[in-house]
């Protein structure tokens, strides 16, 4: 492995927070080669892109950073560019001959691979491979938190979706290893756990026949060192009265739940192939609300599903009015080959999908508006996340790194990124977000 010691390898990791944790199990192994990792591809002599190929904008981000990538080859130090993930997984025939630029493809979970990879492109005779542990990481996140990715793949087989053939069957990660490397975790500071899955409520059902997410939850509870256990994402089929329950009443369980629906009418929901009924959804709504009041609801919302109508278009719009999620991701509906909506029928031109976008977009923000207005005057505990030239940049446990709302907190006192304080909520600021004073 000294041969390696000379050499740079720079990591590029695109989409969800899922395949970030892929990526940082990847960097433990460069880093158990012996590898240097740096963050500037222009001075490395490996490059990976670690891709996401779920929908077509995603797909174009990858192969636009491929070609980037690929610049360095021509102009830089790059010696081997290795693209992973999802696009390789999805495409992988059609990807190799339209990218020559590319030396090697490989799919999901492909660790060992890329070392195997690294090691024969330089001739290292003796070959280990890496010493994988599914615990090991090198964190991409701030300290203080960190994504616990509980489980892979996915089962729910929506028409419009292409996770299952990339990522396959929903895969449970053993319990006891979930703890592990929690612990390590916190031994190394991380303060707050992000739950993630394609599903994290259907956690346990392959491993142990059973849904094991609550169980899951109180044992990570016993952890000393961890403040905050956030879920992400609760499809509500699954939602039981337990782990409402467990939201409520145990105090390290974020007030924070981010429940995909994709739609609420029912005529559109049974077209994707959701379980969920409106009926249902709005009787778990209010549970999860009536049991926890202060929740901070979250959703995903595709719009321009084929069929939806304009009659269809209202009813959502309705609900999205009367649910007052605290935040929604809306999606134009992507069309991908290869999944049964493909062949739908009575699809949306792009104008009209654009449109319908635009408009609950801005229903929404004037909602989150009205949201945050309401919480003026109150004092939230908050974790400061990190600063910049002008204000420390603060976080709730109603919200999540990246896609929810901060506060900023301007520098007049000193402030310890990855510390917890106490902050009164004096403005809202462009909408969304808040200023904040320490109490």
């Amino acid at each position: 492995m000294k041969d390696l010691k000379t050499k740079s390898v720079a990591l590029v990791s695109l989409g969800c927070d899922k395949n970030r944790v892929d990526s940082e199990r990847i960097l433990y192994c460069l880093k158990e080669l012996g590898l240097n990792i740096v963050t500037n591809p222009e001075q490395a002599n490996i490059i990976i892109v670690n891709t996401c190929a779920f929908i077509e904008s995603a797909r174009v981000e990858s192969i636009q950073n491929i070609l980037e990538m690929a610049e360095y080859k021509l102009n830089g130090k790059c010696e081997l560019l290795i693209v992973v993930g999802c696009l390789p997984a999805k495409s992988y025939n059609e990807v190799r001959k339209s990218l020559p630029e590319v030396d090697v493809f490989l799919g999901v979970n492909s660790e060992n691979d890329i070392v195997k990879v690294i090691e024969n492109f330089y001739n290292i005779k003796e070959i280990k491979g890496c010493a994988y542990s599914s615990c090991a990481r090198i964190l991409s996140t701030p300290k203080h938190y960190a994504y616990l990715k509980i489980a892979d793949g996915c089962n729910n087989r929506c028409t419009y979706c292409t996770i299952p053939q990339i990522r396959g069957k929903y895969v449970s990660r053993p319990f006891e290893k979930l703890i592990a490397e929690a612990k390590i975790l916190a031994q190394n500071g991380v303060k707050e756990l992000i739950l993630v899955a394609q599903d994290v409520t259907r956690y346990g059902e392959d491993l142990y026949k059973k849904h094991r997410l609550v169980e899951l939850i109180q044992e990570l509870s016993k952890i000393q060192n961890i403040h905050w256990i956030r879920l992400h994402y609760c499809y509500p089929e699954f939602i039981s009265d337990k782990l409402i329950d467990e939201i409520a009443n145990n105090d390290k369980v974020c007030k924070y739940l981010d429940m995909p629906l994709q739609h609420i009418n029912n005529k559109i929901l049974k077209s994707m192939n959701r379980a969920s009924t409106k009926e249902h959804i709005i009787a778990i709504i209010k549970k999860i609300r009536d049991k926890c009041p202060n929740i901070a609801l979250r959703t995903s919302i595709i719009v321009g599903f084929s069929g939806e109508s304009k009659k269809d278009f209202q009813e959502l719009k309705q609900f999205i009015i009367e649910a007052r999620f605290a935040q929604v991701g809306f999606f134009e509906y992507s069309r991908e080959k290869d999944t049964e909506a493909y062949h739908f029928k009575n699809r949306k031109f792009s104008f009209t999908k654009h449109k319908r976008l635009r408009e609950l977009v801005a229903l929404q923000q004037q909602i989150t508006y009205e949201n945050n207005l309401a919480k003026i005057g109150s004092v939230l505990q908050c974790i400061c996340d990190e600063e910049d030239d002008d204000n420390y940049i603060l976080r709730s446990q109603f919200d999540s790194p990246d896609v929810d709302s901060v506060i900023l907190v301007n520098k007049d006192k000193k402030l310890q990124v990855g510390e917890f304080y106490n902050v009164k909520l004096v403005q809202v600021e462009n909408s969304l977000d808040f200023k904040g004073e320490i109490v």
